[in-house]
């Protein structure tokens, strides 16, 4: 094997991992009680808990004494106590009691990894850095998100098991919706043929069909903001509700090389009553309808021939999907660097 395919091969094994120095969201808000709850994302085990002030706290889900999960023990509010000796460690990751002896030397040192972390639209995020000490970015969304006043949304997510990129891989290729989901309530229109371009933006690019617009799954942007997010618009029959048309904001978060989380924004241009009304129309006649797609690409994903990547013939379709992977490739090399030379 040569030194460029040894290379390329490491930095393909940390992509299948997961980018970093991104926010990712981890879980939905209202999946994080008093109970301290145990994930793995990006191959890491974390455990998250609210204090008794309702804020989130997020450690590696690690006991500095022997190794057990702290997932496993009790919510102190500001700590967290081990099951298996009663170890207590904060949300700073530092050791603040071993009630098994008196003065132990382990008070007060800071032996397990914090994360920084930060609720947002109905979502938990948490920061990974490419190194350990690496500071958060700021967290920018689209406006369909962070627009409170203009838009209202409502999210939905799922695990899904497959490597996070295919579940990327889906979004930025518009032209699945014409054939998977024909015979869906909203992306049963439009031309089953198309050419499709390229359009660069401040935060990414644009992937669109040239020749047709506002009729089914017809456009699909990437974007990098701190997080990495993908944004299309459906248009919408009036009959569904007010609001124009039917916006998505995806995510999705590996939790490691055969599993990820995706997160799903419902949004619509609605505010006051009309929020309410739509809100209630959704989860009355069309979540459902909305949960079949998903399915539909779900079951597609995680039926694809092993190492289907390996074995593609790509056509003009594909060019969207293409670019991204070699934006996520360039940034995966250099992260790898960065974090190779800080453990050195």
């Amino acid at each position: 094997m040569s030194k460029t395919t040894e290379q390329n091969d490491a930095v393909q094994q940390y992509l299948d991992q997961g980018l970093r120095s991104l926010w990712y969201p981890v879980v939905a808000s209202w999946e994080v009680g008093s109970n301290p709850l145990g994930i793995t994302r990006l191959g890491e085990n974390i455990v998250l808990w609210r204090d008794f002030d309702g804020n989130i706290n997020a450690i590696e889900d690690r006991c500095p004494h022997r190794g057990a999960r702290l997932s496993r023990g009790w919510n102190l509010g500001d700590r967290l106590a081990c099951w298996y000796h009663g170890v207590e460690v904060n949300g700073e990751g530092t050791i603040c009691d071993v009630p098994a002896i008196s003065n132990s030397p382990l008070v007060g040192q800071n032996c397990v990894r914090r994360y920084h972390v930060q609720e947002a639209h109905g979502a938990v995020f948490v920061w990974f850095g490419t190194t350990p000490n690496e500071e958060p970015t700021e967290l920018a969304l689209p406006e369909q998100l962070d627009d409170t006043e203009t838009y209202g949304h409502m999210l939905c997510t799922a695990t899904w098991k497959c490597n996070y990129q295919y579940a990327i891989d889906n979004v930025m290729d518009p032209m699945h919706g014409t054939y998977l989901h024909a015979d869906s309530h909203s992306m049963a229109e439009g031309d089953r043929k198309a050419e499709m371009e390229l359009v660069p933006t401040d935060a990414g690019f644009i992937f669109k069909k040239t020749g047709q617009l506002g009729v089914n799954f017809d456009w699909v942007e990437y974007g990098n903001t701190g997080a990495l997010w993908l944004r299309l618009s459906i248009p919408y029959k009036k009959e569904f509700g007010p609001g124009g048309p039917f916006w998505i904001v995806g995510m999705v978060v590996p939790e490691d090389a055969d599993n990820c989380r995706v997160f799903f924004w419902r949004v619509r241009k609605v505010s006051g009553w009309q929020r309410d009304v739509w809100k209630f129309f959704y989860r009355t006649k069309l979540e459902g309808l909305h949960w079949d797609v998903l399915e539909q690409d779900r079951v597609i994903l995680e039926s694809l021939a092993p190492e289907a990547r390996m074995h593609e013939n790509l056509y003009q379709h594909d060019v969207g999907l293409s670019r991204l992977r070699r934006v996520l490739q360039k940034e995966a090399k250099q992260q790898l660097k960065r974090h190779t030379e800080a453990a050195s």
